[in-house]
């Protein structure tokens, strides 16, 4: 199966944010090349906050070129077996830690949100892993720094998209 139908089919399974869900989907049928960094038009990426439930934490990046505390994610891969799977990939790839478990039960949210040119939207499908126990993380080459901080802490240093990305995460757990 390709990543295209995967994303269509992940996307038909998820509950909630209905009139979003539906521009994701009007999107990759309107764009056959819509999980691909190179539609301009607009683009599926994959993300995933990474939280310790049992210290009530979560871990952040420092993104190197927007300059703001955000949960790991980025564009799929054609070795990507779907989109959890680029989810999860880039949380490993972007955290360091080994071990990271997928939430279970699908996406934790939505979140499209305009970038520059030449793209002009990224439809961001958010999932949530889990970290193991003793987890370390390694600062990658696209951050200026990884933070564990407090969930009551997440609100002080990241946008709106994180912080409902956190309790939505939170109302799964």
């Amino acid at each position: 199966m390709s990543l295209h139908d995967e994303a269509v089919l992940v996307l038909k399974g998820y509950e909630g944010q209905e009139e979003l869900r539906q521009a994701y989907l009007e999107h990759l049928e309107a764009h056959p090349d819509g999980t691909w960094k190179s539609c301009h038009a607009g683009h599926i990426t994959a993300s995933a906050l990474v939280i310790d439930p049992e210290h009530g934490r979560v871990l952040l990046t420092l993104h190197k070129k927007l300059r703001m505390w955000l949960q790991m994610g980025g564009h799929c891969e054609p070795g990507d077996a779907g989109l959890a799977a680029a989810a999860l990939r880039e949380a490993t790839e972007e955290s360091g830690i080994t071990g990271l478990t997928l939430l279970p039960g699908g996406p934790v949210r939505l979140d499209r949100h305009p970038i520059p040119a030449p793209c002009h939207w990224h439809y961001d499908v958010q999932y949530a892993v889990l970290a193991p126990p003793g987890a370390v993380q390694a600062i990658s080459d696209e951050s200026l720094d990884l933070r564990w901080f407090g969930y009551d802490e997440v609100a002080e240093v990241a946008d709106e998209s994180v912080v409902r990305l956190l309790e939505a995460t939170r109302a799964r757990l």
